[in-house]
């Protein structure tokens, strides 16, 4: 299975919606340096993150939510939606219940889904096709979170995406790479996940997996994916004061195997939230805030940030 990225986990996490550091290690094992199998695949997977961060999240310049009724968008101050860059009035998003139309002014120079159109009704980011409409280096898609409908706003020449130096990592360490014992959910248990709006969603918990960390026994609490296709968990532990994102980290798995799956804490990563203001991240929910140090995994530069 490829590793979930970003893009997908929140495609996934959407659908779902709208349905001690280093305490008693002492001298170094052997199972600590990782082989070159593992290195050459941890490479891989950090390719694919960099390549969606910049593909989806970088470029992120503007998360509009619409009214319904009209509303129009352009540089000028006296539009609803005042884009970042682009002509002053590039014209105007209707929101009818949940359907979203664009009309075009000639100034906007733009192209819905590729063609020259200058109206169109937009499918969203839910629907799994979203209509994207291109104008200069802008480009633009409705999304759908709850009852909230948006237009979430990119710039192929943003100043995130010239900026970015690469995704900040402890050193691998194969002591945060374990075997978890997989305790599947009988499907009537939710957990209620909040995220960066201020939503709490209750999402149905796939289950529980059990192991332990630095010989502390530890339980996460998966909140996608299934066991045949490999399980999804947001969670925090004792670095997010320091050294890694606050909100929390997402984890992906391979499959469950004979009630046990592998629990790999140096591919846990940022949310897209760790780079953009215009994402609507899932936070850890207090089940899977954990009460051990787990330096492994992507870390967070607070101070390139401005967080404290």
């Amino acid at each position: 299975m490829n590793p979930v990225n970003r893009f997908a986990f929140f495609t996934m996490w959407v659908s779902l919606l709208l349905l001690s550091a280093g305490a008693g290690k002492g001298a170094s094992s052997s199972i600590d340096a990782p082989d070159a199998a593992y290195v050459q695949s941890f490479e891989k997977w950090k390719a694919e993150q960099v390549a969606d961060l910049k593909q989806n999240w970088l470029p992120l310049v503007g998360l509009y939510w619409l009214k319904p009724g009209a509303n129009s968008f352009g540089t000028d101050a006296g539009n609803a939606l005042v884009f970042p860059k682009g002509p002053a009035h590039g014209g105007e998003f209707n929101l009818a219940g949940k359907d979203v139309t664009i009309k075009l002014l000639p100034d906007a120079h733009a192209k819905i889904a590729g063609k020259d159109l200058t109206t169109a009704k937009l499918d969203p980011d839910v629907s799994g096709h979203p209509t994207t409409v291109d104008m200069g280096s802008l480009q633009f898609h409705v999304i759908v979170r709850g009852e909230r409908i948006g237009v979430r706003l990119k710039d192929t020449e943003s100043a995130a995406l010239r900026n970015f130096h690469g995704m900040l990592f402890y050193p691998l360490d194969m002591n945060y790479r374990v075997t978890a014992k997989w305790i599947p959910s009988d499907g009537k248990k939710t957990i209620d996940v909040p995220n960066v709006l201020g939503d709490v969603t209750s999402v149905p918990v796939a289950g529980v997996v059990v192991f332990k960390i630095n010989a502390q026994e530890t339980r996460l609490t998966a909140l996608g994916g299934d066991a045949s296709k490999g399980l999804s968990f947001v969670f925090n532990d004792l670095t997010a004061k320091t050294d890694t994102y606050p909100g929390g980290r997402f984890l992906d798995t391979e499959p469950v195997a004979k009630g046990t799956v592998i629990v790999d804490f140096n591919r846990a990563y940022n949310p897209p939230c760790a780079v953009t203001a215009y994402a609507t991240c899932p936070l850890a929910p207090k089940e899977n805030r954990l009460s051990v140090a787990i330096p492994a995994g992507e870390k967070f530069d607070r101070a390139a940030h401005g967080h404290h």
